[in-house]
Order: C-alpha cells, then sequence, then structure tokens
C-alpha cells in the first residue's frame, strides 16, 4: 500500500533546509502524490520563520498542479509539560500541527520527562501529529507514548529521514519498530513523512516502507495511504 500524502516537508524558510515551495510541490507531483503538506519549523528553532510567514499562509493556493495543499507547521516542544511555540490564533488558523523534540529547542531529560513532553503537546487539541518519536537522545517510553495516542487520538510519524544510516538521530530504525510494534498491538494510528530538507526527498518513504514490511504493519492503521483518512489529523474539514 503506497502514500499520496506527505505532510512533513520543509522550505528554505526552515532555515536549514534547500528547496522552495514550488520545487517541493513538483517533485509531490513527479512522485505520484495527492496532498502536500508544508510544515516549516515554528519559530523558536534557530534561522526559521517568523509569525508572520505563517499567517501569510493566504496566499498560497489551495491546489497546484493537481495536487492539494495544506498548510502546517511543524511546532517545538519547549518543556516536560508539551508546551510549544504556537499560540492562537495561529493555531486554529493552519491546517495541522505536527510537534516535535528539537535539540536546539529542549534539553533531553529522564525517559519520563521526555515521554511526559509528547504526552503533553498531545493534549493540545491542535496537535494531532507527534514527529519522529524515535531518537534515543531523546530516550521514550513506548508503551505509554501509544497509549496515549490511543487516548488523544493523536497519529505518531514514521519519518523516513530518521531511517537513513546518516541520519542525525541516533537508533532511528531500531526505535521505529519497537513503535510500530506498540501501535500494532493497541491498533494507534501512524502517518509516515519524508521529514524531507530538500526537494528531492518529498514523497520519498522508501525507507518506511522496508521497515513496515518488516513488521507487517496494517495498512489501515497508515494514514497517508488515502485521502478519505486525512481528517484525523486536521484542524478542518479536508
Amino acid at each position: 500500500m503506497r502514500a499520496i500524502i506527505d505532510l512533513h516537508t520543509h522550505t528554505l524558510s526552515s532555515g536549514h533546509a534547500y528547496s522552495t515551495l514550488k520545487e517541493n510541490i513538483e517533485q509531490g507531483a513527479e512522485a505520484g502524490l495527492k496532498v502536500i503538506g508544508t510544515s516549516d519549523h515554528a519559530p523558536m528553532m534557530p534561522s526559521s520563520a517568523r509569525k508572520i510567514f505563517f499567517e501569510n499562509y493566504k496566499v498560497i493556493p489551495k491546489e497546484i498542479r493537481g495536487i492539494r495543499i495544506l498548510k502546517g507547521i511543524e511546532a517545538n516542544i519547549l518543556d516536560y509539560n508539551g508546551s510549544i511555540d504556537v499560540e492562537s490564533p495561529l493555531l486554529e488558523n493552519v491546517d495541522y500541527i505536527i510537534a516535535s523534540l528539537h535539540s536546539p529547542c529542549i534539553k533531553s531529560g529522564s525517559i519520563d520527562e521526555n515521554t511526559n513532553a509528547l504526552i503533553g503537546a498531545m493534549k493540545n487539541p491542535y496537535i494531532k501529529i507527534i514527529g519522529h518519536p524515535d531518537d534515543s537522545r531523546y530516550i521514550l517510553d513506548y508503551d505509554r507514548l501509544v497509549k496515549a495516542a490511543q487516548t488523544y487520538q493523536t497519529a505518531l510519524e514514521l519519518n523516513n529521514s530518521s531511517l537513513h544510516p546518516g541520519s542525525t538521530r541516533i537508533n532511528g530504525r531500531e526505535n521505529a519498530r519497537r513503535m510500530l510494534k506498540k501501535c500494532k498491538e493497541y491498533q494507534v494510528k501512524i502517518i509516515i513523512g519524508s521529514d524531507s530538507h530538500i526537494c528531492y526527498d518529498v514523497g520519498n518513504f522508501e525507507e518506511a516502507y522496508k521497515l513496515i514490511d518488516e513488521v507487517e504493519f496494517p495498512g489501515e492503521l497508515m494514514i497517508n495511504t488515502g485521502i478519505d483518512k486525512l481528517s484525523y489529523v486536521l484542524n478542518r474539514e479536508y
């Protein structure tokens, strides 16, 4: 089962990515995507876009080259309570929010503190995706995490970028495998993301597919295999 949606993509505006929105969309069209979400880093990430950048999302067409364009943010989790660097009214006005742990924005704590940070973010009704919960720099209790995702109806991301051998994240494949097995056990939904920082990675899920096949993960729990599943992670009707 192939993914036709990629909600985790970055442009030059993130400060450490290398492609424009136009280039990302063109690559997405070549990759056969039906929906692309643009999700640059929120302002607490060094050199990322300011709030006004996201407030001006209204200028982006809803459809380009036959691809539906969704406007999101990758928010930075700032503390072990799950606070993020996105506030109202921006929270309500974007299509979706990914919340993630990033080393420039929060120091790693104990396994309980790191897990609490992600669970705290899930309690925010506008956060429906937890980004790359797979990095041993932030050790997690996957049983607690997956059970909380079930409780708060939040999707956990299988991040294709984390699975590359050269990734700065540590033990991404091993941690993602543990997460997938727990998600399968508790019937918790996942969303695959390219986490592309250059256009050539948009819609590239090859490493994720390999891991999904290894653990025999069920297609019905994968959100980005069907447009009808998108409402699970959006702030408004698709």
